[in-house]
């Protein structure tokens, strides 16, 4: 640099070239760059406030002029739109519920099936609640099926007679099919396998299964249905699935900490705890009413059962846990 230079425009050049550096840090850098200029650093440092933008800043302030800019000049862009869905709770009021989980039509068994129905008709139910897997889709299964059995057409058949036959019995009561990870499938199929098909009004789960005819409340998405205060889940929609150390219910209660009912592992348990502060935590697990020796699964530890909750205006609940053995309600 030439000495014709005037100091200050030797200041000006080194704040351009560090913007984002305190003003002590570019004092002492033109300082060392030009100590012939300054009879020592605090006149270097006085010259380079002198001229710094906006003339009076700390010493551990930054130089930037953007970060000086009044808050009605910054253009703040808008925060990009959510696609994020509402997921809450289908909640029931004061009713007596009948619980029927794990059907698997067409590989139901028939004798649990109607023992379950038949006590249902004695306690007059108000809801009857399908808790998941009605229908089992074996057809459209993504796991290695004997090709033999594939008959998709005939579980639709089965699947729609089933809920014709709840309508034609239980005339009075609301009927709602929750969604278990068996009628998934159909969507995984379609996604799979026939994407164009979607948004299809025929390819609804509604329209296949013939719901809306019966006045059948279908519950999708994995939603928890409120029971009073009861939350119950078809079983499936827990992430990683459910460990059993003990029982169902107490795999439950692991993922919970709070009172709840499930279904999808065919087998009817209770669990309770006390909290520290004196809470009573309750859950439960209820049985299927599905063929108890299926090919993929000839020994297991399933048993046939359903279950009936009472809830009262409160939102206070009583569970009764029934298990059938041999067609018998115990």
């Amino acid at each position: 640099m030439s000495d014709r230079i005037s100091n200050a425009q030797i200041c000006r050049e080194f704040l351009e070239r560090f913007p984002f550096h305190a003003l002590n840090a570019v004092a002492r850098a033109v300082y060392a760059k030009h100590p012939h200029r300054w009879k020592d650093y605090a006149a270097a440092r006085w010259c380079v406030r002198s001229v710094s933008p906006g003339n009076i800043m700390s010493k551990n302030s930054i130089h930037s002029t953007a970060l000086r800019r009044p808050k009605s000049e910054v253009q703040i862009p808008p925060l990009p739109e959510s696609q994020a869905k509402p997921w809450v709770p289908f909640k029931l009021g004061a009713e007596k519920i009948l619980v029927l989980s794990d059907i698997h039509v067409p590989f139901h068994d028939p004798v649990a099936l109607n023992a379950a129905l038949e006590h249902g008709d004695k306690v007059n139910p108000s809801v009857v609640l399908l808790n998941g897997d009605a229908v089992d889709f074996h057809s459209i299964s993504r796991f290695l099926c004997n090709p033999e059995e594939r008959d998709l057409a005939g579980e639709i058949k089965a699947i729609r007679e089933l809920l014709a036959h709840l309508r034609a019995r239980f005339q009075k009561a609301r009927i709602i099919y929750k969604l278990g990870n068996h009628e998934e499938r159909w969507w995984a199929y379609l996604w799979g396998k026939a994407p164009e098909l979607l948004g299809c009004s025929f390819a609804t789960f509604d329209s296949l299964v013939e719901s809306e005819k019966h006045g059948i409340e279908v519950v999708q998405d994995g939603r928890i249905i409120m029971a009073g205060k009861l939350p119950i889940l078809h079983g499936h929609e827990w992430r990683g699935g459910i460990s059993t150390p003990v029982n169902p219910a107490r795999g439950a209660f692991l993922k919970a900490i709070a009172c709840v009912m499930q279904g999808h592992l065919h087998r009817s348990s209770e669990h309770s705890e006390t909290t520290l502060e004196d809470k009573l935590i309750s859950t439960w697990s209820t049985g299927c009413l599905c063929d108890l020796k299926p090919a993929y699964a000839r020994i297991n530890r399933w048993n046939h059962g359903f279950a009936l909750i009472d809830v009262d205006k409160s939102g206070a609940f009583q569970v009764h846990n029934k298990r059938i053995l041999k067609g018998a309600v115990l």
